[in-house]
């Protein structure tokens, strides 16, 4: 039996699931210390194996392009900033102001690795820059977000936990560490780490779910829901939607402007238009009181679905244009073969 299109995938399912059992059977006291140790192994063994998986070659073939790089990271750390700050006069008053800090974390994230290369891959756009774009956003991140953090969400008032030097090394230490890390490893783990994909994808999802639920936990206890009312939520999903319809927008239209191929475009419209769940939840962990984290992640994790759902749908469309593309090609040979044998 095949699996009903209006069914979100399973990892947001079970992100859903989580934030419920938060919800009813939240972590405290041991628990909760036991879950937040457990918690931070996760993570860093998250940061680790990515360090492993990324070759030094893709890194190298891909920085080769770099003004659609610079490009890319400047719609990640640049232009969604600005959008979260020019406009919260006018989308703040949907949620809020302390929802709204996790809109403007939001736009301070990096770029996804894992889904934007996936999503240029069906496009059919330029793979090896959509490597180096998506994995250079995620390393500078490690950097940028903290700073960004300091300088637009500690002003709006949230409950950072550490200063930005201190939240820095905090950062260094349990993700910029482990990723290098596995990175100098990789000539001896890199094997082993390729053919044991599935169990890999276990350890980057089950960090996600294991930060959420302490997350949430905290935030729970804390009485995130009866803080947050189901019209703060659905302000919440014009935000997301307004947030990317405008990045989707602009980095295409830029992409263009600057004379691009379809490939280059395409991958500069879905690398600069994603924001990283995986990285947004270990960074507000590690970066916000455990009280606020709940409050923080729900953006990130709102706009994460709607970015997979509709670039989904923009790449099946890029796909399906190349392939009517290519299938004309095909008949151009065949269409001149009768002309050709008339001729001869």
């Amino acid at each position: 039996m095949s699996r009903p299109r209006f069914l979100p995938d399973n990892f947001t399912l079970m992100l859903v699931c989580t934030v419920i059992l938060a919800s009813l059977v939240p972590a405290y006291g041991q628990g909760a210390t036991l879950f937040k140790g457990v918690t931070t192994l996760a993570v860093a063994a998250l940061f680790f194996l990515h360090g492993a998986r990324l070759s030094r070659e893709s890194i190298v073939a891909g920085a080769l392009h770099w003004r659609l790089h610079l490009m890319v990271l400047a719609s990640t750390f640049v232009l969604f900033p600005l959008l979260g700050l020019t406009l919260r006069p006018l989308l703040g008053p949907l949620v809020g102001p302390a929802l709204y800090v996790g809109v403007l974390y939001l736009c301070v994230l990096p770029s996804t690795v894992q889904s934007s290369i996936a999503m240029v891959s069906i496009a059919r756009g330029n793979i090896p820059a959509a490597v180096c774009s998506a994995s250079a956003s995620t390393l500078l991140g490690i950097f940028i977000t903290p700073m960004l953090v300091g300088l637009l969400v500690a002003t709006q008032g949230s409950a950072v936990a550490a200063g930005g030097l201190e939240a820095i090394g905090r950062i260094l230490l349990q993700l910029f560490v482990p990723f290098v890390s596995g990175h100098l490893l990789r000539p001896w783990i890199g094997g082993w780490v390729k053919q044991r994909a599935k169990l890999l994808k276990v350890v980057d999802q089950g960090s996600i779910l294991l930060v959420v639920y302490t997350a949430f936990s905290a935030a729970v206890i804390e009485g995130l829901w009866h803080h947050v009312s189901w019209t703060e939520l659905g302000g919440l999903l014009v935000i997301c939607a307004v947030l990317l319809a405008l990045a989707l927008g602009l980095t295409a239209w830029s992409a263009r402007r600057l004379g691009f191929s379809e490939e280059d475009r395409i991958t500069m419209m879905f690398c600069g238009s994603k924001k990283s769940l995986a990285s947004g939840v270990p960074m507000a962990n590690v970066l916000f009181a455990a009280s606020a984290v709940g409050a923080i992640l729900l953006p990130i994790m709102l706009f994460h679905q709607m970015q997979l759902m509709v670039c989904s749908v923009l790449a099946q469309r890029y796909a399906r244009r190349a392939m009517a593309r290519e299938a004309a090609q095909a008949a151009l040979p065949a269409a001149a073969q009768p002309q050709d044998a008339v001729s001869r």
